[in-house]
């Protein structure tokens, strides 16, 4: 069963939200708080390593790092603000915490969502996960609020993440075989950050739910797929005319590489977000393309898009 399939399962499972909640299905779930005028945003993620990082190849604080910025992504997703975190950790002797946690609480500093406490247990493999929690003033942006003719941006270029893995897969090889140096190129060490250190993208999705996204995701498995998921839960297709390759990247790479954790967004053709984008210093958005009504059409320059990207196989 592939992680979709899963899904799937587990969706026929779960109780249904409430109106004007979401339990399931989009980047965080979205419950109401009595008396507020905002509402509080649930995510969880696991980082397992050998799974979602090689450590022979980064380091466990770049780990720690990733199991928080992938959190916070989610949040950024849903054009909310994060507030707390809860980090469990299973698998790793008590002399390595204190690296894990370097990377934890250096992203929690610095966008402003301490660790309010935790769980460590034992275990044969590394599993690190965190839940954070977050609010939208108002309602949060969802998944399935796009229409056809609305406008799809994107808030960075995308593929450099995956492009950043393969430097290092390659350096180590030549390593391995003695056939080079190891150096890395001032590109290529942009692209291994990139990998090693996601930034979620808070800003950029506080301000594209304040000029008035319909749908919003972030790229974490992928354009092809999480657009793909985009699409399907707003009963949507899409005709993309470009795709913004980060340099050093390929295509295929923007494609299905993954890691990258930009947001893509859409907004009616009326709107041009580059303005409020700029007046607080965010570079701005990038046109990918439109959504058309035809739910079968998923298109980039006129030809099908497969779906490619990361997918779990349970």
């Amino acid at each position: 069963m592939d992680e979709n399939e899963a899904l799937e399962l587990l969706g026929h499972l779960l109780p249904a939200a409430p109106p004007g909640e979401v339990w399931w299905g989009d980047d965080a779930a979205v419950v109401a708080v009595p008396g507020e005028g905002r509402q509080l945003l649930l995510a969880l993620d696991t980082v397992v390593a050998g799974v979602d990082a090689d450590l022979t190849l980064s380091r466990l604080s770049d780990l720690g790092w990733k199991a928080m910025a992938v959190n916070l992504s989610d949040i950024a997703a849903m054009g909310g603000t994060p507030a707390h975190a809860l980090v469990s950790v299973a698998g790793l002797g008590a002399s390595s915490l204190p690296e894990l946690y370097e990377g934890l609480l250096e992203a929690s500093t610095r966008y402003g969502c301490p660790v309010v406490g935790g769980d460590l247990s034992s275990g044969e493999q590394l599993v690190v996960s965190v839940a954070v929690t977050g609010w939208s003033e108002g309602h949060p942006v969802l998944r399935s609020g796009a229409s056809p003719d609305d406008i799809i941006w994107v808030t960075s270029p995308l593929g450099a993440a995956a492009a950043g893995l393969r430097c290092l897969r390659e350096r180590a090889a030549m390593d391995c075989t003695g056939a080079g140096d190891g150096q890395l190129s001032r590109e290529q060490e942009a692209l291994v950050s990139a990998h090693a250190r996601p930034v979620p993208a808070l800003a950029e999705g506080s301000v594209a739910k304040n000029v008035g996204a319909t749908a919003m995701i972030d790229v974490s498995d992928g354009l092809a797929t999480d657009l793909s998921r985009l699409a399907r839960s707003s009963g949507v297709g899409f005709e993309l005319a470009e795709v913004p390759v980060a340099p050093g990247a390929t295509l295929l790479e923007a494609l299905g590489g993954g890691d990258d954790y930009a947001l893509v967004f859409t907004l009616p053709p009326s709107v041009v977000p580059a303005p409020a984008f700029e007046a607080v210093g965010l570079r701005p958005p990038m046109l990918l393309g439109a959504c058309v009504a035809d739910t079968g059409r998923h298109h980039l320059r006129g030809a099908p898009l497969e779906v490619a990207g990361w997918e779990h196989t349970l």
